[in-house]
């Protein structure tokens, strides 16, 4: 978006359209993506790629005539390594936009051509995918005979495949192929390995997160030892040396002893206040630790219970309860997520290893980025955004750092806001030196002693008053040192049940050119 309001260079644009349109595609914003691939002219070097990406966005939202439409055209293109086509793929997804058109003889011709690459292209995963979606045309048609064959061919090459959801699809097809034969004791078999494989890939993920988060914890834990330990043997080599010191000057002259004398008090104090200091840093870490082990704690039981209740309403097939624990998963996960990666930003700026370097920032861009990574969770609770930034605010920031400030807020505000609630982003009137960027939303709200509490200068976190939306305090810690440190001030206006205004100042750019 930046490069594209800056420059006139008509094929520098179309890249920018081009890899924008990717972007979209990968996050499954399919209206976005089209919108940016339609940008594309016909003349651009690889406008047939933008044509494999309309095809491939045809066909997962079951447009299946117009995705055969872009196919059939890069069918076409002559094979050379001008075209970086990956002809066995194409050729699978027209014969699966044929199958779902009903045209078996076409789709069974393009479905074999293309099997047939992916032999030798031992591509093991997708040649299990082909070989379930032949079986599928034929079981289509009740061609058991010629169906169950390649079934059969899926599952046993799922045996030497490293994907879980494959080699459950497999075993799943040959249950209900035995299922349908009568064969149930078969049947029961491929249905106690489907569970198996479900099992494996649950515990390896279980296995994964935990041990992830002990050896984040371990290793935190081993740090704050050594820092202890650093800390107790510098006290120890001071007074050791002020001691000798001391001794041998006052041997030399009783004045001279004096003097160094109250040096050693003086370093001592000095000593002193750096130990409390220390004091108060290790006990931030204690009450932060505390804190996101709970969090942590409860989000992965929280995820585990959801779990179990997904698994047992997938058994019951109650299929509108399966929606609502997804979601809340997806919510569950996303905390998390957020969490974590606070804690990795808070822990850099702390120990200075942060990144910052201050630039002209187009402002309205960079709220637009940040709120496309938060649809999902606005639509989710049925929220309507506005954003009414000032195309013309620049202002002179830190990128990673400002997209950290305004991520945090907007979160806030989605966690904090009721079902149909509202949440605006616009700027107020800019001073000499200020934008003013403003995040309003219409939820819970808060006292005015939370208020205060939240804008105090201090390192020690706090817990939110609300039992049932508990934090760590740190997302509010880390952008107000981050506000500090791009000269910038916050303030929040809020009561209590009619919603909250977070007020960023940040420097506006002023171009002395």
């Amino acid at each position: 978006m930046k490069e594209l309001s800056l420059t006139k260079n008509a094929e520098l644009k179309n890249y920018c359209y081009y890899f924008r349109g990717v972007s979209f595609k990968q996050k499954k914003l399919f209206k976005e993506a089209k919108k940016e691939f339609n940008l594309v002219p016909a003349n651009f070097r690889h406008s047939y790629k933008v044509k494999i990406n309309l095809g491939e966005i045809a066909l997962e939202q079951s447009d299946f005539k117009m995705a055969l439409h872009y196919f059939q055209e890069i069918e076409k293109l002559p094979v050379s390594t001008s075209y970086n086509i990956y002809r066995s793929s194409l050729l699978h997804n027209i014969g699966l936009c044929y199958l779902h058109l009903a045209k078996f003889d076409k789709s069974e011709e393009y479905l074999f051509k293309g099997s047939k690459l992916l032999e030798k292209e031992k591509d093991t995963l997708m040649l299990i995918s082909s070989y379930i979606d032949i079986a599928n045309l034929y079981y289509t048609q009740y061609k058991d005979s010629q169906a169950i064959p390649y079934f059969e061919k899926a599952y046993h090459l799922s045996k030497k495949a490293n994907s879980f959801n494959l080699k459950k699809t497999a075993a799943l097809n040959m249950a209900v192929v035995e299922e349908n034969r009568k064969n149930f004791p078969l049947a029961l078999t491929y249905r106690k390995e489907l569970e198996a494989w479900k099992d494996s890939l649950n515990d390896q993920n279980k296995v994964w997160a935990i041990a992830d988060l002990e050896k984040k914890f371990a290793v935190k834990q081993k740090q704050k030892e050594v820092d202890v330990l650093a800390a107790e043997n510098k006290v120890k080599i001071a007074e050791r040396n002020g001691f000798l010191i001391s001794s041998v000057l006052l041997l030399i002259l009783f004045g001279t002893g004096v003097y160094f004398y109250r040096q050693k008090i003086k370093n001592n104090k000095i000593i002193l206040a750096q130990k409390n200091e220390l004091d108060e840093l290790n006990a931030t870490k204690d009450k932060l630790f505390s804190i996101v082990s709970h969090d942590l704690r409860s989000s992965v039981n929280a995820l585990k219970v959801s779990n179990g209740k997904l698994i047992e309403n997938l058994e019951n097939k109650n299929f509108t309860e399966l929606d609502v624990l997804l979601h809340n998963n997806s919510t569950i996960a996303n905390g998390a997520y957020n969490l974590l990666d606070n804690l990795l930003n808070w822990a850099l700026l702390q120990t200075q290893q942060a990144y910052f370097y201050q630039e002209s920032l187009h402002l309205a861009t960079i709220v637009q980025h940040v709120e496309y990574n938060y649809k999902p969770l606005m639509l989710n609770k049925n929220i309507d955004f506005k954003n009414d930034v000032a195309s013309s605010d620049y202002v002179f920031a830190d990128l990673d750092s400002l997209k950290i400030i305004i991520r945090n807020f907007l979160d806030n505000a989605i966690k904090f806001s009721n079902e149909d609630g509202t949440i605006s982003i616009y700027t107020r009137p800019a001073s000499e030196d200020f934008c003013y960027l403003v995040i309003e939303d219409t939820g819970l709200g808060m006292s005015k002693a939370t208020r205060e509490e939240l804008l105090k200068e201090t390192i020690l976190l706090s817990k939110k008053k609300n039992d049932d939306i508990i934090g760590t305090g740190l997302g509010m810690q880390l952008c107000k040192s981050m506000i500090h440190k791009n000269g910038g001030k916050l303030d929040i206006e809020s009561e209590e049940n009619s919603g909250t205004k977070i007020i960023i100042a940040l420097q506006k750019f002023k171009n002395h050119g």
